[in-house]
Formats: structure tokens, sequence, C-alpha cells
């Protein structure tokens, strides 16, 4: 013990009682892990993952095809590196394996809450599609657009197929989008948002027709964007009608923003018309002047390239539209469905059965030629023309593995253009007999085509 130290007790300093210290870092560890829980459970309920990756495939779709190209040619590349490493590197290190699997694609099916909203609730009609043709005349001549609403309004008819865009390219009323080319071609005839909520209010199916590449407007105006002949003229066939060239994506890019733009605005079904190259095209095609882009491979008397392009332009346009939440659906000639494949248009009835969600043939009774079916003039016997077709039609669709909706457009016309004794005026009895023929065959869904749009009273539209 030293010796200078008392042997009394002093008394030790001791700090103020101040209470436990407030621990800061565990509370915030604490709330972060409630945060992080909670964003992981609201992502699992409300597939916030899918959310996200659809946005993003939506707003880089244009990009989609040649990132996933990319990453498949670098995955190659990486398998054929891999098979030079030494048997003891591969030993040594467990080997990895890249998922292949395009994370963007768009799923096949989209929950409804993440598809675009219009603000339109029109059910897809119970009973099957049942409809009438209105062009931008019939949508706005008063007395037309009276007549139909009424046969609308007191028959089992139930849908409306509109011209958005029509046979010259005219888009016929102002569409929500930003495309300078899709607002260029617009002529605001129709008051579209007027005439969706008249679709709303009564339940009427709306159909965008968008003629396809039928566009006189804009291949006469971008020439490049068509075919030209020798001379450097736009090709033209006998009624002065020009054609877009379906192997030219941008294209594709402007006809699928028209139909985006239509399903904005409230459309629930975008069939594509004129899909197809002009007629007997394999007849004068090689003649013309025209880039193929990524079919250039198969040379322009390739019949399957034409059938091809076809097809592949349906498949792209319905995966852009999944978003959306609409049908897509494709008319096409009706003995396409005989030959099943066709040299000149490119349209080929499997194909593209497969690649939308409803076919509409043109089956009228007086596009057959004498002796078709084995009546002398089809035209004359309405029953037994599309009692035939939709024999072969039915055939053809057990066939696919996915197959499409069978909706006919029906003759609602007077072919008087015929030869003398070749035709009949046609009024209820005869769209009857037509109807009636499809739903012999299974069917449940039509269209009734009129030029003038004005349709037979007094049929009972089963």
């Amino acid at each position: 013990m030293d010796q200078n130290q008392s042997n009394q007790p002093t008394p030790s300093k001791r700090p103020t009682p101040q209470g436990p210290k407030f621990n800061w870092k565990l509370v915030l560890s604490l709330v972060v892990a409630m945060l992080v829980s909670l964003l992981l459970i609201f992502g699992i309920k409300t597939d916030w993952y899918g959310l996200a990756n659809m946005n993003f495939a939506n707003e880089s779709a244009s990009t989609t095809s040649s990132q996933a190209t990319s990453t498949s040619s670098s995955a190659s590349s990486e398998s054929v590196a891999s098979s030079s490493v030494s048997n003891e590197d591969t030993e040594a290190t467990p080997e990895l394996s890249a998922n292949q699997n395009d994370l963007l694609a768009t799923p096949e099916t989209i929950p409804d809450k993440f598809v675009y909203d219009s603000g339109y609730d029109i059910a897809y009609p119970a009973e099957g599609v049942k409809g009438i043709y209105l062009s931008a005349d019939g949508a706005t001549n008063p007395t037309l657009y009276e007549q139909n609403m009424a046969l609308l309004d007191n028959t089992n008819l139930n849908t409306v197929v509109l011209d958005v865009k029509d046979d010259y390219g005219n888009i016929t009323m102002d569409l929500p989008t930003e495309d300078a080319s899709v607002n260029a071609a617009e002529t605001d005839a129709i008051d579209g948002k007027t005439l969706m909520q008249t679709f709303e209010d009564k339940q009427i199916y709306p159909i965008a027709r968008i003629t396809t590449f039928k566009d006189t407007n804009l291949a006469k105006a971008e020439p490049e964007r068509s075919f030209q002949t020798a001379d450097g003229q736009v090709w033209t066939n006998h009624g002065g009608d020009a054609f877009l060239n379906p192997y030219n994506k941008d294209n594709w890019a402007y006809l699928v923003e028209t139909a985006k733009a239509a399903a904005r605005a409230g459309f629930k079904d975008i069939q594509f018309d004129y899909v197809r190259f002009p007629e007997a095209f394999e007849m004068f095609g090689e003649s013309l002047t025209y880039d193929m882009g990524d079919y250039a491979e198969y040379g322009k008397d390739s019949t399957e390239a034409r059938q091809m392009v076809i097809a592949d332009f349906l498949a792209y346009a319905r995966e852009e539209l999944k978003p959306y939440g609409v049908e897509v659906s494709a008319d096409m000639f009706g003995y396409v469905t005989d030959v099943v494949a066709t040299p000149g248009i490119g349209q080929n009835f499997n194909m593209m059965a497969e690649n939308v969600d409803a076919i509409s043939a043109m089956i009228y009774p007086s596009h057959w030629g004498p002796g078709y079916f084995g009546l002398d003039y089809p035209d004359l016997h309405p029953y037994e023309v599309v009692d035939a077709y939709m024999k072969k039609e039915n055939a053809l669709m057990q066939e696919l593995d996915s197959p499409a909706k069978s909706r006919p457009w029906l003759q609602d016309f007077t072919a008087s253009y015929l030869a003398d004794g070749t035709w009949k005026e046609y009024g209820p009895a005869e769209v009857q007999e037509q109807i009636d023929a499809v739903i012999d065959n299974g069917a449940t869904e039509y269209l009734l085509w009129d030029a003038a749009n004005e349709y037979s009273p007094d049929v009972d539209y089963k």
C-alpha cells in the first residue's frame, strides 16, 4: 500500500442519473426491415414484378426484339467459349448456366389491372359477334345512322365494324396518338368520342376496321414505302389504288400505331382488312422495285416469303396489342380457304388463323365463279354457298393447334354487275339463308357487308 494513501474512504464522483439511452440504430434497422417486408408482400400480391416487366416491355417494344437477338448471340458466344475450358477448370469451378428465356416477353395473358383502360366499358357479346359495317358516311349521315342504330336496337345485331382507316388511307377520326404520320392522315370526319359513348350506352361492340396495305395516300406521299415501276412511278392497279410494301417494317410500325390509337379511343377489336399483296402480284411483282428487307434471301418470286410476311405482320400486331386488351381479327378472301395458300397475295389460311383471334373470310355468294361448289351460278344459291364454305373452313380449323374464331362476312348487297341471269336481288330472304347456313355449321358469329350501309330488316339475326 502506498504510504500517502489515506485509510479513510473518499466519496467517488458518479454521473447524474439520465435514464436509459435511446438506441437509434436499432430502431432504424427495425423500420427498414418492416418496409422491405411490406414491399415484398405487396410485390408478390400484386404481381409488381410482372407489372414492371410489362411496362418496360411496352415502353421499349421497338427495341425488345433486337435486345433479345443480341442476348441470344451473346449467350451463344459464351457457350462456345466455355467449351474450350479444360476439364480441370470445369471440375474446380461449378458450371453456371444462363436463363435463356426472354425476360421482357409479354405474357400470354395479362391481368386486367395491367391492361390499358380506354375508359369505355363495352363487353364482348355473350352470344357472339353479329355485326354490320359502317363507313364514315354511314356514321355521319343522319338518315343512315339513325336507321342502323334502330336496327341494332331492335334485333340481335350487337356490333359495328367502323372504318377507322379507310380504303384510301384516310383516318376518319381524331385518335389519341402523337405519331406524326397518323395525325397527318386524320380527317376528323367522325366524332369518335360521341360515337364511342353511344356504343357504350347501347353496349354495341366496336370493331375498328383498318385497311392495311392498301393505302394510296401514303404510297404516293412516300413512294419508297410502296412498289415502284421501272420509270420510278408508284405502281397502281386498274382502279388507281396503290399498296404499301408489306416487307417494309416502317409500314408495320405505322399500321400498328394506328391500331393502338384505335384501342386507346375505345375500340375493343382491331380488324385488319387488305392484309395482303395486290391481286395477281405473282404475275408482275418481279418487275417492280421494292426492298424485301429481312425476307430478301427468298427472292421476289417467292410465294413462301409473301405468305410468311403477312403471317408475321399479324403475329407482330397481335403481340404489340396485347397490353391494350383488344382482340385482333383479319379479313381474307373466301377462296383462300379452298386453296389454303395463295401464290400472289400472300394469304395462307393456316398461318393467318393461328395468329389472330378471329378470321373474317369474305364468302359473299357473288364472289364465286360459275361452277364453284358444284353450283351453276353461286350468287343464285346463298345457303348452299355458305354451307359449302363453312364445311371447308371447319375442316381446316380442326387441323390447327390454336384456331381462330370463325366470323365470316356475309352479303347484304345485290351484285347486279354480274352477267344477266347469274345474279339475283338480295334482301331479307337471302340474308337469312346465309345466316342459317353459318349457324347450321356450328358458328355463332358473322358480319354483314353493304358498301352503302343499307341493311335488310325483317331478318332473324340469330
